[in-house]
Formats: C-alpha cells, structure tokens, sequence
C-alpha cells in the first residue's frame, strides 16, 4: 500500500489484526522494510505488525534525495496517523534505531515500547561522516551495485558471508534495486543525524537492545551504553552474527523478541 506523505508515495505493509497492540519495524541502510518479513510473520498472530520502505528504498518514491532524518521520522509519524495508531513499539535496526530514537524525543506518548537493534545514540563521528563522504563518493563513480559489495563485508560477519548466502545474496538483490540518488541522499542523512544520547536516561518505556557479537558498524560496546543509560532495558549480545542480527541469527533474534513482546502483551 502507497501513503503520500511531502509529495512522495512510500510503502508501506500491514499484517494482523489491527486491533491488537502494533509493533512497526524500521528497516535499516540500504535495505527495505523487505528484511523484517521472517520476524513480521513470527508476530503477527498477536500484534499488529507494519513494515514501511523509507523515502529513497525499496518500492517508496526517491524524490530529489535531498534529506534528512527528520523526514524519515516526519513520515513514521505520518504512517501511525494514517492508520490510527495512537501507541505502537518500535522495533529499529541501525538507521531505524536512529528514526525511533528520534521519534521517541519527539512524540514519546505514541511509543510504548522500543526494540533497538544494532544500532546507537550518537551521531557521527568526524571519521565516520568522511566514510560517509567516501560512500557517496563510490556511488558516483562506480554505482550502486559495486558499493553494495563493498558494504555486505561491512554488514555481515566474516562466518555468514560463508555459511549464510542466501541472507546475503538476499540483502544483495535489496540495495542494487536502490538508486543512487536514494543511497547518496540517505548518506548525507545519516551524517547530520542529531545525537538521542541525552535522552536515553529519560525514557520510560520497555526497551530491548540486541546487538550482533560481531558487529563492526555499531558494536556492542555502543549497544551496552543505551542499555547502561536506558532504565530498566534489556540487554542481549546476538552470538555468530555481525550488523544483520535478525538475518545472521534469527533464531536467538527471534526468541529475545517474541519473549519481550509478550510482556507487552
């Protein structure tokens, strides 16, 4: 299904009954709300789970790829009023935890609860966001497909590129049908992302933070100061997966999920 939000038609799925308690899920960079279908299938006999491709991936529109995370959060907001949804939680991995960090300082009364998955409160570092500059870089002059390759050795663990190709080739096939102009535009959104950091100590809500061991984009160290900050959160290292926790080990992923959802049952 298609909402128009700024001008621009994003995806978005829904799955259950909308009556029970909602769950949406965050995809990460640059990936689509494709990556979340084994853990909306696992949830959606009890939540009302929705997914949705943020501006610039998967089936949403591009635009002139000029953003910023503000309007990633600015279209969260937009799905939950189309479809009703006064509370939900928020489940986010990577640049999704940064999009439901964002949007738990901005309008905390529609969350009840946050999964934040590999991912952190603080923006970029110097070093990061000439990385950054380097990405965009790469795009333009090589294309999407040969930054893809480059970024799946950043994403998966040395052991899941070997033993789990499917998952990689899956996440393969996502970001190559992202345009560049989406891709380059994302990357300058995540440089001037704001830092939550010093919101953290304020939340109120239930929070599960899963993090990948080998996880180099946001390491655990990251994940365990949310967790420190956070009270009252949960705290959980994904054995044999690196930045794709939910894909490299889905299994415990899934387990720690279900078991905290059902306290918000």
């Amino acid at each position: 299904m298609d909402l128009l939000t700024s001008g621009l038609k994003l995806f978005y799925t829904s799955a259950g009954n909308p009556e029970n308690p909602s769950i949406v899920f965050i995809h990460g960079f640059p990936f689509s709300q494709r990556m979340w279908n084994e853990q909306v299938d696992l949830v959606k006999g009890d939540f009302f789970a929705v997914t949705f491709d943020i501006r610039g991936h998967g089936q949403s529109e591009t635009g002139d790829g000029q953003y910023l995370l503000e309007f990633f959060v600015d279209d969260l907001i937009a799905l939950l009023d189309t479809l009703g949804i006064k509370q939900t939680v928020l489940c986010g991995l990577s640049m999704g935890g940064y999009v439901a960090l964002r949007a738990m300082e901005r309008q905390p009364e529609r969350v009840r609860g946050l999964v934040l998955c590999d991912t952190r409160s603080e923006a970029d570092s110097n070093e990061a966001k000439l990385k950054r500059a380097a990405s965009i870089k790469t795009v333009k002059k090589d294309g999407v497909a040969v930054f893809a390759e480059g970024f799946l050795k950043a994403v998966f663990s040395p052991r899941s590129l070997q033993e789990r190709k499917s998952a990689v080739d899956f996440i393969r096939q996502i970001m190559i049908g992202n345009s560049a102009t989406g891709i380059c535009g994302t990357l300058l959104a995540l440089a001037g992302r704001t830092d939550t950091t010093a919101s953290l100590s304020k939340m109120n809500v239930p929070a599960l933070i899963l993090v990948g061991e080998h996880d180099s984009v946001t390491p655990p160290a990251a994940a365990e100061a949310m967790h420190q900050q956070i009270r009252g959160s949960e705290f959980h290292v994904i054995p044999d997966a690196g930045h794709l926790s939910n894909l490299e080990n889905p299994a415990l992923f899934n387990q720690h999920l279900i078991t905290f959802l059902k306290k918000q049952l």
